[in-house]
């Protein structure tokens, strides 16, 4: 169903050929990296409630070659869900038996809820795996992806679909770290506020991951 990162064409030219080597490059270096809502509070057994091994999770991370450079795909999640309600998120989700991995299971995901054609979408690389607080281990999937691209929210999932230039999210100083008490302990987190987008919590830090991990 997708393309894997070692049959992907060599028409990637620009932003995406560099964003691509960058990924190779860090995927050389630091292969058993990981990242997480723990590198921000190291003081904090995040994991100490664990009853069973982290779930398995993709997101991706959509690339738009827009007029101005490329910029990245989000969604606001629907009010009514059980948990993260409101909030911004990547496309993603659980990886499924029937997902031939993270790649699949994103792009599987995207299609759900916004009606990316996965088509479009070609595969540039991986983040480090990101272990949350709630128990997923998170793998982000980079992905550029091509015109003509229109998105279909799924109304039960997702209540808008937006994009942030991508130049935005990669400059360190819109990085803002912040902190809230939480059952008694303080946690920090990123924030990343952009015109009326409030980018925090998981979101923020898999796009200070991809800074951390392309131009550190």
């Amino acid at each position: 169903m997708t393309a894997s990162f070692e049959t992907i064409d060599n028409s990637l030219t620009g932003w995406a050929q560099d964003l691509k080597q960058r990924l190779d490059l860090a995927a050389q270096v630091e292969p058993e990296r990981d990242t997480g809502d723990h590198i921000l509070n190291p003081g904090i057994d995040l994991f100490a409630s664990w009853e069973k091994p982290p779930r398995e999770a993709a997101v991706l991370i959509g690339l738009r070659n827009a007029a101005d450079g490329p910029s990245v795909v989000l969604t606001q999640r629907t009010g009514h869900l059980n948990s993260h309600a409101g909030q911004v998120a990547f496309p993603g989700g659980k990886i499924d038996p029937e997902d031939n991995g993270p790649v699949d299971a994103a792009l599987r995901e995207a299609h759900e809820e916004i009606g990316l054609d996965p088509g479009l979408a070609r595969p540039l690389g991986k983040l480090a795996p990101y272990f949350t607080g709630s128990g997923y281990r998170i793998i982000p999937v980079i992905a550029a992806v091509d015109e003509p691209v229109s998105y279909v929210p799924n109304p039960n999932e997702v209540e808008d679909v937006f994009e942030v230039p991508f130049q935005f999210l990669m400059d360190p100083a819109n990085h803002q770290k912040q902190s809230r008490v939480w059952n008694g302990q303080r946690r920090y987190f990123y924030e990343m506020p952009f015109a009326d987008r409030y980018i925090w919590g998981v979101t923020a830090g898999i796009i200070r991951s991809l800074y951390d991990t392309v131009y550190r």
